[in-house]
């Protein structure tokens, strides 16, 4: 089958790791392993993942240096991050494919995403990133250099950003060619860097936002043509009633079923939403089938044996 793997972040980085490179490329390699037997099993795929935890440590570090270095804008610090993970990522998969024996050619290409300049996202950012400041801290950022901070959750101030919907992936034929060529294109990190057309105008430029992993994922997938999206996060299937006494595990979704949860708020926007969404646009956009499982379940998943499917 040809297969686009959506990683979750937990596939680079725990949630209680220090972030260390070594850290992460452990982490990437046992991720890598679980890629390399679904192309022993003879599946194409085609690889993107989440960079939250990398562009926090990215934003950080600006912080941190901003009396001695220039501080660099969100959409530079999603490329860095690609780049690295990147990195990473073809480094462990390419000497794990030569371990086996595949002789298969690994490749990660820098992906930009194109938004809508107008979405009403940028009028409403509501994507926090970034360290936690004070309030004092947050007082003088909103001054200083326009930012919207807002009071997350009672833990401190917080910058949040927009997360305005991806409507092309610009690189997409190119990622397609190499694809079609039998390359394993690691693309698309963290949703891609997103950038905007202006009106009338053939350049693009990046804006400071960011796009949402899985509905960027779903766009890669159709642009590729996979049959199946499949995407890898903590939890073996989708749930509805979700950490209460009646939570009940679903092993099959229909388009119907995704909207009529999604519009019940089964599905929170800060986890299983975006993924849920993400298999209902790429079945709807016309793939056979999304599938959302935990990376150590993505065989059986895909053979028909865990997992939560969505079908049209």
């Amino acid at each position: 089958m040809k297969i686009l793997v959506a990683l979750g972040g937990n596939a680079i980085l725990q949630h209680r790791g220090t972030g260390t490179a070594e850290e992460q490329f452990s982490n990437i390699e046992t991720t890598c392993n679980q890629l390399v037997h679904l192309l022993l099993l003879g599946h194409h795929i085609a690889i993107t993942h989440g960079n939250g935890p990398q562009v926090g440590d990215i934003l950080l570090k600006n912080e941190l240096a901003k009396n001695t270095l220039p501080s660099m804008p969100l959409d530079v610090c999603g490329a860095e991050s690609q780049g690295m993970i990147g990195y990473m990522m073809q480094q462990s998969l390419d000497n794990q494919l030569k371990s086996v024996g595949l002789n298969r050619k690994v490749v990660t290409l820098l992906t930009q995403t194109l938004v809508d300049a107008h979405d009403p996202a940028f009028k409403n950012p509501s994507k926090p990133i970034g360290p936690f400041y004070s309030a004092m801290e947050a007082s003088k950022l909103r001054q200083e250099r326009g930012w919207t901070i807002v009071n997350d959750s009672g833990r401190g101030y917080r910058r949040v950003v927009p997360s305005p919907n991806p409507t092309a992936i610009i690189e997409s034929e190119t990622i397609k060619s190499l694809y079609d060529a039998g390359v394993v294109v690691v693309a698309s990190g963290g949703g891609g860097i997103p950038v905007i057309r202006p009106k009338g105008q053939k350049v693009i430029r990046g804006v400071e936002a960011v796009i949402d992993k899985d509905l960027a994922a779903a766009l890669l997938a159709s642009s590729l043509s996979t049959e199946v999206l499949l995407i890898l996060t903590d939890v073996q299937k989708v749930a509805i009633n979700f950490g209460k006494p009646n939570e009940m595990p679903l092993e099959k979704l229909t388009l119907a079923d995704c909207e009529k949860y999604l519009s019940e708020g089964q599905f929170p926007s800060g986890s299983m939403g975006p993924k849920v969404e993400a298999a209902r646009r790429f079945v709807q956009s016309g793939g056979d089938k999304s599938i959302i499982t935990s990376l150590d379940h993505a065989i059986d998943a895909l053979e028909g044996r865990n997992g939560t499917v969505i079908t049209a």
